[in-house]
This record gives structure tokens, sequence and C-alpha cells, in this order.
């Protein structure tokens, strides 16, 4: 068994496509229309592992996904986590396209971590292992 799809809720399919490949580099891998066309399966890959994990970008188009989206927000807690293999030059990189960090680069003793908003209603988390 192994992990084929994840998601993150994100409150505009569009936008957040734009973000995920244009500031976080990955890249569009399926865009299909769902039901009434009104939303997609819209999924992004990493460019280092093309045949991986798909990302789902899901519309929070529904009153429970909207309320876990706001509520872990507000208290802080990534939606989900993207591993770098270094945070520094990762963070500068995004830091000139705009992106706001919560919490910058961290040290957390086996691990470097920061936090970001993706600007569709998630807190994304990056990490390095030492």
């Amino acid at each position: 068994m192994r992990i084929n799809v994840t998601s993150v809720f994100v409150d505009d399919q569009d936008k957040a496509l734009q973000f995920y490949t244009d500031v976080l580099g990955f890249q569009k891998k399926r865009d299909m229309p769902v039901g009434d066309g009104e939303f997609k399966w819209l999924t992004v890959i990493s460019p280092e592992d093309p045949g991986g994990v798909e990302l789902l970008l899901e519309p929070n188009d529904n009153e429970a996904a909207k309320t876990y989206q706001q509520a872990i927000y507000e208290q802080g807690i990534p939606a989900i986590s993207f591993v770098v293999d270094d945070i520094w030059a990762e963070y500068e990189r995004m830091k000139n396209r705009n992106v706001n960090f919560i919490v910058e680069p961290t040290d957390s003793g086996p691990v470097t971590f920061a936090i970001f908003d993706d600007t569709c209603g998630n807190l994304i988390q990056l990490s390095q292992a030492r």
C-alpha cells in the first residue's frame, strides 16, 4: 500500500494553482472538471518526483471543510508540511516572491522548520532534517 494523492482545502482553485505552481514551484498534473463543472480534480506534483504523491487542491465548498480549515488556521496549525533540502535558501527565494512567513526558519532539534501562508486559507510548514 502507498499514498497516491493527499489533499489540502483551498478557497479558490485557480488562485491556489497559481500559487502552488508559480510561487512554490510545483507542476500541474491533473485538471479535470468534476460534477457540474464548477470544481475540478486539480492536482500538482513535485518536479523532483513527477511519479510521486499528487497534492489535490480541493475546494472547501463544504461548511465542515471551511470550519476545519479556518479553525486550524486560527490556531496556527499547518494544514500540510513540505520537506526541502535547504530551508534558508527556500525561505529567501519565497520571501523574494512576497510569501508571508508566520514563523521564520526555527531550529527545533532534529529539524528546522518555517510556516507560511499559502494565500488560499492555509498555513504550510516547510521542514529540513538535520
